[in-house]
């Protein structure tokens, strides 16, 4: 059994998805980081980084519990564990990681900044707002291109990459981006959306 820590966020439902995808069996264990709940000593004894999604795996390598942090670090060791959508062989599985490292290091941060500045922030800094929305567009089309070639983002199978960068773009409005300007992601992301484990990934924590 593997325990997820999570909260309704794009981090958090890239695992669930990815569980779910899996057919993992786990269970929830919900960290309210609106009520300050990653900071808690117990869970920074999982996450020193204070941040969800964890998850712990009671049967890790050698039947042993093994604790994972960083939400790509975690789809990778589950993708690896079953060993299913991230390709074994080595120029597959540099195209799928290339593509989760992109949406861990840009896709992620960038559209996660678009989300505070222009709907949380106390401020209203329009300088913020214009340069997070403008990186969000940008990246989008960055998507929408390597849509245009290829069906999925790694390459022409459903892999982690796509868990990782679906619910991001989930929140496209939230970015201030419209799906209609981009017709390749559009139809990919319609095509995951559909997808039964997908939806209810989306759904944790319920």
């Amino acid at each position: 059994m593997i325990t997820l820590y999570t909260w309704a966020t794009p981090n958090g439902q890239k695992v669930s998805i990815a569980l779910e995808e899996l057919g993992l069996p786990y269970r929830v264990q919900t960290i309210d980081i609106t009520a300050g709940e990653q900071f808690d000593p117990a869970f920074l004894a999982l996450n020193p980084n204070n941040k969800i999604p964890v998850i712990v795996d009671a049967d890790g390598p050698g039947g042993t519990a093994l604790t994972v942090f960083e939400s790509g670090a975690i789809l990778i060791y589950l993708a690896e564990k079953c060993a299913r959508l991230l390709p074994a062989e080595p120029r597959a599985r540099s195209e799928v990681l290339q593509w989760l490292m992109l949406q861990v290091g840009g896709v992620g941060p960038m559209l996660g900044q678009a989300h505070h500045f222009r709907r949380f922030a106390a401020e209203r800094i329009p300088y913020a707002i214009q340069r997070y929305t403008d990186e969000a567009a940008r990246l989008y089309g960055v998507l929408d291109k390597r849509l245009a070639a290829h069906s999925w983002l790694g390459g022409d199978t459903y892999s982690i990459a796509d868990i990782a960068t679906y619910p991001w773009i989930a929140r496209h409005e939230w970015q201030g981006i419209s799906l209609a300007d981009y017709p390749n992601l559009r139809r990919w992301f319609d095509k995951i959306a559909s997808r039964p484990a997908v939806q209810r990934g989306m759904e944790i924590p319920r």
